[in-house]
């Protein structure tokens, strides 16, 4: 399956951490990901994948280390011309305030956009906070994106955020984190087909493998997931992204890819690229 991609890929969604250098509290209890993911180790994962342009995702440091992290994964990408765009934490909630620490971020041309994760807040609304609302907004003064990782019960809720928020360009991380694993559709179909009549939203097609059942998931269970985002969306607005090295708890990496090229399998080359590269390069302002 992997013979049919005859380019180079774009992975919009990368992680990497040194956890001797910061802090991630998430990873105190998950074994198998609390230690260092580095660059190098990224390479190995690939195997026969060939990346050419990796986009950095933030990975949620101790929220005193945001600007840390930002600044270690800058001199990764000074060593590794592939890492061409990063995407920061940043205080959004703090609204108008969060100005400071985005001019210091947007300083950076690799920054791309920002991600400000709203699927662990325990307030349902946060998103609504006009406070957090005006610090999205702001994003556009920037040119910066906004990358949305909620999980399905938050999709409401962030439809309308983004209505207040016309000016920015979206994008849902894996595909708004549906329920998988107990093969839940809706309301996610419904609400994607929302979020998708707004011009300025796109959507990532990753992460799905550990929203499956990370020993048993099966091609054909991503499948209808896939099919409907691609439907919603065109494929002119999706892309691809790796996840790594979070969805190792639940597959090798050329599987994620040889599963997604077997689903879109009767897409033309075109669309191929536009999937797996040329989007990419688009939304996230690459080289």
């Amino acid at each position: 399956m992997l013979e049919k991609l005859t380019f180079p890929i774009v992975d919009t969604h990368l992680h990497v951490w040194d956890t001797g250098l910061i802090r991630y509290p998430w990873l105190d209890d998950n074994e198998l990901l609390n230690k260092p993911y580095l660059l190098d180790d990224y390479k190995r994962a690939c195997g026969p994948v060939n990346v050419e342009r990796m986009v950095f995702l933030q990975c949620e440091a101790d929220v005193r280390q945001f600007m840390h992290e930002a600044e270690w994964v800058e001199s990764l990408a000074e060593s590794d011309p592939r890492l061409q765009g990063i995407v920061p934490w940043a205080p959004l909630e703090h609204g108008d305030a969060a100005r400071a620490d985005l001019d210091v971020l947007a300083a950076n041309p690799r920054v791309k956009g920002i991600r400000r994760i709203i699927q662990f807040e325990p307030d349902m609304d946060f998103c609504l906070r006009p406070d957090f609302v005006r610090g999205v907004q702001a994003l556009t003064r920037y040119n910066l994106s906004f990358d949305i990782c909620i999980d399905h019960r938050h999709m409401a809720n962030t439809i309308q955020m983004v209505r207040q928020c016309s000016d920015v360009r979206f994008i849902i991380d894996h595909i708004a984190k549906p329920d998988i694993k107990n093969g839940l559709l809706d309301p996610w179909r419904e609400h994607m087909r929302t979020f998708a009549s707004f011009p300025n939203v796109w959507c990532k097609i990753s992460g799905l493998v550990t929203e499956a059942d990370h020993k048993t998931w099966t091609r054909e269970q991503l499948k209808p997931y896939i099919d409907h985002v691609i439907e919603c969306f065109g494929f002119n607005r999706v892309m691809y992204g790796g996840d790594w090295p979070v969805a190792y708890q639940a597959t090798e990496y050329p599987r994620w890819v040889e599963t997604l090229l077997w689903a879109v399998e009767g897409c033309t080359e075109d669309e191929l690229r536009k999937l797996f590269r040329e989007n990419a390069i688009a939304f996230y302002r690459l080289g």
